[in-house]
């Protein structure tokens, strides 16, 4: 990266990016575990609508506007938060080689996203999903946020370009 790519600015532009991806695809992690574990989509994604409602948001079962798209929007709103530290931490270390150290800075900051919202976060701020799914669950959840994170990175990698030249087509 450049000197002028390192800036927060770009930081939260590509967070913006990377935190939109990385909260459908947990969302879509915590829709189909909702399902599996609850019998209900919806469950899971009300859980941070506690943060307005209060403590009985998470055990809303049903889709609705006032539980489940304010649940999805403190998530995304998160997920961005959590996005642009990760951009930010991408912008320290050297160009990603692989896919692991691709991955690497998305799995640090799931990981420290994960420690801070469990251990460190009043609970009424917590994600609230966590009243709702096992902690198996819990940890594909974040682990589909890691990859959510990494995903605009590991498409955009150039794959690499055969050289054809006219001797190729000719069939010499």
């Amino acid at each position: 990266m450049t000197r002028l790519e390192k800036t927060w600015s770009s930081a939260i532009l590509g967070g913006l990016v990377s935190g939109t991806v990385a909260s459908v695809v947990s969302t879509v992690a915590l829709s189909i575990l909702g399902k599996a574990e609850l019998g209900k989509s919806a469950a899971p994604v009300n859980g941070p609508s506690q943060w307005i409602w209060g403590r009985h948001a998470p055990y809303q079962d049903d889709f609705s506007f006032r539980y489940t798209l304010i649940g999805y929007g403190i998530h995304h709103a998160a997920s961005i938060f959590w996005a642009i530290w990760y951009e930010k931490l991408r912008q320290q270390l050297p160009p990603a080689k692989n896919t692991a150290t691709i991955l690497a800075p998305a799995v640090a900051t799931s990981v420290a996203a994960y420690v801070i919202d469990f251990h460190f976060t009043p609970k009424r701020l917590t994600p609230g999903f966590e009243h709702r799914l096992s902690q198996p669950s819990l940890l594909i959840v974040y682990g589909a946020f890691a990859l959510g994170l990494a995903a605009t990175v590991l498409f955009s990698r150039k794959l690499p370009r055969r050289r054809y030249t006219a001797s190729k087509f000719a069939g010499r």
